[in-house]
């Protein structure tokens, strides 16, 4: 079995599965995030662990990439990750696929200077795509990937609901 047949065919099964069962895709991730040192954090998702931090010039250790790195990457990939299962479910040949995703930002927002949105101002991504298939086919599998993709949506339109709790531990002076 080839990689795109593995593909197409999880992609099916998954899609079958959760027609049938749509409890079963319902659930709630859970990534944890500690302060180690400074602003450098330590994330834990299941079995993944990896470091955030900021840099120096920013008070950080520079210990891994910054949280906006991880936003970036996390689109980025969702997106690429899409093209792929979506051109294998519609049998479109696809022999690779890159993302770059270009945020414009402004950073006197994060830093509490007056009348400065917080955040980026506009983010594009710019797909490069190798295939043997004609262009119709292959904007067709990206127009099916982005329709679906949840980070799409998370970066157009934000989440629905944000909610805050906290926790306050005593600690002993």
């Amino acid at each position: 079995m080839t990689i795109t047949e593995k593909i197409k065919t999880a992609f099916e099964r998954n899609a079958k599965a959760l027609s049938l069962r749509p409890a079963v895709g319902r659930g709630t991730a859970v990534t944890k995030v500690r302060v180690r040192e400074g602003l450098t954090c330590d994330i834990e998702d299941g079995p993944w662990k990896i470091t955030a931090d900021m840099g120096e010039k920013h008070g950080g250790n520079n210990a891994g990439p910054n949280p906006g790195v991880f936003g970036r990457a996390a689109f980025g990939s969702c997106m690429a990750m899409g093209y792929i299962r979506w051109a294998a479910k519609l049998g479109v040949p696809v022999s690779n696929v890159e993302v770059e995703v270009q945020a414009d930002y402004d950073a006197r927002g994060e830093y509490g200077i007056p009348d400065t949105p917080v955040g980026y101002e506009e983010v594009r991504y710019v797909v490069t795509i190798e295939s043997s298939a004609p262009e119709e086919e292959i904007m067709h599998v990206l127009d099916q990937a982005d329709v679906h993709s949840p980070y799409f949506e998370i970066f157009k339109r934000g989440v629905q609901k944000l909610r805050r709790e906290v926790k306050i531990l005593e600690t002993e002076v």
